[in-house]
């Protein structure tokens, strides 16, 4: 860790910090599709966040080994990402699991604190593991609020539906994809980004 000054860093991780959403290439590759779509568009009506991971997670029948095997082998960091890690030393925040995120960090030598979820890898369906918690009282979920609980001010930089209420708490927002949009619907500021060399050289 080279350069730590301002504000501490955090960062999502699917989507974000890779080029796609981990989860949905797994889904792809190992899970039904069609239950994913449907879960996808119950997000915030009938179901929760987490629910929906759940339910998609639940199609997935592949062993653990298989999974990360093939995540290893076909998961692409954004550009500039592990250099960030390097200067910025960042805490990487998921709604995914440390199961299917670790090995890809470690296949590219990058060390970084990560807060996420667990997964147990069972042959009738995968049962995701979420970390516990209390209810947020802004979005009413178990939400990455929790995670930066002991930060009195960081700058976040995220791209999805599980970003929104903690970007909602950051002193500066980098956003991307469908945060981006919805912070505009929302008529909150941010700065947009395509890799981490962009947001490195603004920080």
């Amino acid at each position: 860790m080279t350069g730590t000054a301002g504000p501490p860093l955090v960062v999502d991780w699917d989507g974000t910090a890779t080029e796609r959403d981990t989860l949905h290439m797994l889904i792809e590759r190992f899970g039904d599709l069609d239950v994913f779509h449907a879960a996808e568009d119950a997000i915030g009506r009938r179901l929760t966040l987490n629910e929906v991971i759940a339910v998609e997670m639940r199609t997935v029948r592949a062993t653990l080994d298989e999974a990360v095997d093939w995540l290893r082998a076909n998961v692409h960091l954004r550009a500039g990402f592990a250099e960030l890690v390097v200067e910025r030393d960042p805490l990487v925040v998921s709604a995914g699991f440390h199961e299917l995120i670790e090995p890809v960090l470690d296949r590219h030598g990058i060390r970084a604190r990560l807060v996420a979820n667990r997964v147990e890898a069972r042959p009738e369906g995968w049962e995701a593991v979420f970390r516990p918690g209390v209810p947020c009282p802004v979005c009413g979920e178990r939400c990455k609020r929790d995670a930066v609980a002991g930060l009195d001010r960081f700058v976040f930089v995220g791209d999805g539906v599980s970003d929104r209420c903690v970007a909602l708490l950051a002193e500066r927002v980098f956003a991307r994809a469908g945060l981006a949009r919805w912070l505009d619907q929302q008529g909150v500021a941010y700065t947009s980004f395509e890799d981490f060399f962009e947001v490195a050289a603004i920080l």
